[in-house]
């Protein structure tokens, strides 16, 4: 039983067939709230060098200032205009983030907050990140410009009190929702900064689509047959980590590395790896009343995401990206890309083991006592180093050896008290 909810902490896999990252780039990491400076450095230092194909960055549009709470991470899903200016950057940063990752391989997808602006209960002035006009009570957004005629006032006031319930969430309660001709026939549209900017957009209708297209070329970053968008649903993230990481002990860690160690290996959708900042949980009736807290900075304004002597993040950021276990499990999804699920093996309770094809296999031992036994891995005979536990450096291995015998079986020994119960080992990493 265990095992099965360890999969419930996997994230979000999207089953689209053509992200449009480079070729071989199999996964995306979503760096919640970093800057855009942070992430042009880290698409050149790390990502590119790394294998990743891509990054979700936080919305770039105009948003509100939360003050109470004092600038909780859900700020940024109050849109009141679409110039890109937030605390993670201006436009001239953002374009800049945009070549600087695109030249490293590495795509950008917007976070873009479809078809809303800020809820009607966020007041009025000019309290915004650009300091641009809003009055969210009368509907009025003339950054936009929407006017009251641009809404559907009967949603407009309406609060989402459960998320698990799929209309409230989608029917999109308590925020401002655009639905009209203005907005349908994409004169205005939240997706066009993604598309000037050179981001990677999900396709819309054909109207839609070719208004995308144009803006691209007018600016130059994306040829005209990639002009395209991927769009998320933020609140339909909850659950997802989406306000943040809160790896606190030895054992949630241990969950989190195995649920997206398995979410890497497995040939199931697209995938994407949170990757972000630490807060301590305070819960309190059951509920963690600190999942407001916004991204480290010093009044307000976001920290530098700084590199450790150790390669880890420092400056209150966690970058679960740059752990070993799950970087090294990104390398392995681009070898294994294309490969079938083969060899499955399990124990009919929380051991399971599964292969690649002839290029990789990796085994769990979620179960409160040992794992030893021989199993088929597929891969062709020879000694490989685990990437879980460690590295192939000049053809040495600095964790686990696994010995694949000629007919393709292999012994494997996980400890239930080990700091990362699962073993992995792939082609590329043969010794």
């Amino acid at each position: 039983m265990k095992f099965f909810l360890l999969l419930s902490f996997l994230g979000f896999c999207w089953a689209q067939y053509d992200p449009h990252t480079q070729y071989g780039r199999t996964s995306i990491v979503h760096l919640f709230e970093w800057r855009w400076v942070d992430i042009a450095k880290e698409c050149e230092r790390y990502l590119g060098p790394k294998g990743f194909g891509g990054v979700q960055v936080s919305p770039p549009n105009e948003n509100i200032v939360v003050n109470d709470p004092p600038r909780p991470w859900w700020e940024r899903y109050q849109p009141i205009s679409y110039e890109i200016c937030t605390r993670s950057g201006n436009k001239d940063e953002f374009r800049d983030m945009v070549k600087r990752c695109n030249n490293a391989g590495v795509r950008i997808y917007v976070d873009a907050v479809i078809n809303h602006m800020c809820g009607s209960d966020r007041g009025a002035g000019t309290s915004s990140t650009c300091g641009t006009y809003y009055n969210a009570n009368n509907r009025e957004f003339p950054g936009v410009p929407y006017s009251a005629l641009d809404f559907n006032d009967e949603k407009c006031n309406r609060v989402i009190y459960n998320y698990h319930d799929a209309y409230e969430v989608i029917d999109l309660g308590g925020e401002a929702v655009t639905s009209s001709e203005y907005f349908q026939n994409g004169r205005v549209t939240e997706f066009k900064y993604g598309a000037k900017l050179g981001t990677v957009i999900r396709k819309w209708d054909g109207e839609k689509m070719a208004y995308l297209k144009n803006w691209g070329e007018d600016w130059g970053f994306v040829p005209t047959d990639r002009a395209l968008v991927f769009v998320d649903n933020h609140d339909n993230q909850r659950g997802h980590g989406a306000g943040g990481a809160s790896i606190l002990t030895f054992w949630d860690a241990r969950m989190y590395k195995m649920a997206v160690g398995f979410m890497l290996a497995h040939p199931y959708g697209f995938t994407r790896v949170m990757s972000s900042y630490y807060w301590e949980r305070n819960i309190q009736n059951g509920q963690d009343v600190n999942d407001w807290i916004g991204p480290p900075n010093d009044n307000g304004v976001t920290k530098e995401v700084t590199i450790n002597p150790d390669t880890t993040c420092g400056n209150g950021w966690v970058c679960e990206h740059r752990w070993r276990q799950i970087r090294n499990m990104v390398a392995f999804r681009n070898v294994v890309n294309g490969q079938p699920l083969s060899n499955w093996w399990d124990n009919g309770s929380n051991q399971v083991a599964f292969g690649r094809g002839n290029k990789g296999f990796i085994v769990f031992n979620n179960d409160d006592w040992p794992l030893l036994i021989t199993l088929q891995t597929g891969l062709p005979a020879g000694t490989y180093c685990d990437v879980v536990s460690g590295d192939k450096i000049d053809g040495n291995c600095t964790g686990i050896k696994v010995y694949v015998e000629n007919d393709g079986t292999a012994q494997f020994s996980i400890s239930h008290c080990a700091e990362d119960p699962f073993i992995a080992i792939h082609v590329e990493a043969k010794l």
